[in-house]
């Protein structure tokens, strides 16, 4: 007979008898007027032989000549089976010389409660182990975020720019837009920060520039491409860092920030650089190169894109923001030249509509381009 681990259901049927009767009554009485009404394959013996049903419960109690109590049938069929045998049962009109009335109390799904026990033990075992690696990097987060308590907020310069304290005592300074990317930097334990506040540099920024190395820590969006430009102007930059595109650097957690810092600890090589942009001077048409240098002054910090056709000439000018749906519906579009970032969505779409090249400020995550695409930045050709 069926053991307790492969029930599937408990058919459960409350009965109530007009005289005293026994269990083993009740069981003759079940089997016997149940045999036969579907098949062989269908009687209880059969069931029990074919370990599909197992040994039946019954709890009865006698009282005032009467008796009254429940059967429980447990079952490793499906559903189905369970259903014909619970309305056979309820057909039970006798039990020996008595009358009787069965009715389905409810068929009980045994899998649900294994599945909830099973359930509650792994959410224990997940709480377990995932505390114990929670705790793991908490405690790495927790010396990130204690480093950046102890280091104080201070202000620097006559404009009283937010900073970290570490602008008096280190020989190298980290660049950033505002009082929250301070913030933000102390808490990943980088004390040596300080903020411009603004597109327009402070005075103190300039003479801290001829005292100590800058690099700059600047939000990957429009904003900071303007004040990396600001600041390219008046000092000199060892190294860049951005935020990925489109975010800013108050939004990075203090590990992200850290990350970001950890990663770009050594500039690229200057004659990287300079393979680089002879790579895309070599690439670039020279009428375009040409035409671009005629139209950055123009489009610079207005937010705008220029279409051109294959003769460099211009057949379109247009917001940004327009660029990707005008281009879906310009004809004879070959090269773009705007003031702003190229993403691998803008280059998806130009090589769609015919485009084989584009210049802009910089470029964001590329992750592939046609192999004869031409793409380059105003830096790369000598323009900033």
């Amino acid at each position: 007979m069926p053991d307790q681990g492969i029930v599937k259901y408990h058919v459960i049927l409350k009965f109530d008898i007009d005289g005293v009767v026994d269990k083993a009554d009740l069981i003759g009485a079940i089997f016997g007027q149940t045999e036969g009404l579907f098949g062989p394959d269908m009687n209880l013996n059969e069931l029990q032989k074919s370990w599909k049903v197992g040994r039946i419960e019954i709890n009865l109690v006698s009282r005032n000549g009467k008796t009254g109590g429940d059967v429980i049938i447990p079952m490793s069929t499906d559903i189905s089976t369970a259903s014909l045998i619970a309305a056979a049962v309820e057909g039970v009109e006798k039990v020996g010389p008595c009358q009787a009335h069965f009715k389905l109390s409810s068929i009980d799904d045994v899998r649900a409660s294994k599945r909830k026990a099973i359930v509650d033990r792994a959410k224990s075992i997940m709480k377990q182990w995932s505390s114990k690696s929670l705790s793991e990097g908490e405690d790495v987060l927790k010396d990130v975020m204690e480093s950046g308590r102890r280091a104080r907020l201070v202000t620097y310069g006559k404009e009283d720019l937010p900073a970290g304290p570490g602008v008096f005592s280190s020989d190298r300074v980290l660049i950033v837009e505002g009082r929250a990317d301070v913030i933000v930097l102390l808490k990943a334990g980088i004390e040596n920060v300080v903020a411009v506040e603004g597109t327009n540099i402070p005075d103190s920024i300039i003479r801290l520039g001829k005292e100590k190395k800058l690099s700059a820590f600047l939000d990957g969006d429009r904003g900071g491409d303007l004040i990396l430009r600001e600041l390219q102007q008046v000092v000199k930059l060892e190294r860049v860092l951005r935020a990925p595109a489109g975010k800013e650097v108050e939004e990075l957690s203090p590990v992200e920030a850290l990350a970001i810092v950890r990663q770009r600890e050594h500039p690229k090589p200057v004659r990287e650089e300079k393979v680089r942009k002879e790579e895309v001077r070599r690439k670039i048409p020279d009428e375009l190169n040409s035409k671009t240098k005629e139209i950055f002054p123009k489009i610079d910090g207005t937010l705008e894109a220029v279409i051109l056709d294959k003769s460099i000439i211009e057949i379109n000018r247009i917001p940004v923001s327009e660029l990707v749906k005008n281009l879906e519906s310009t004809k004879d579009a070959k090269y773009v030249v705007f003031d702003g970032i190229i993403t691998q969505r803008l280059i998806d779409a130009a090589s769609n509509s015919g485009v084989i090249g584009i210049v802009g400020h910089r470029t964001g995550e590329i992750k592939g381009a046609p192999a004869s695409f031409v793409m380059a930045t105003f830096h790369e050709i000598g323009l900033e």
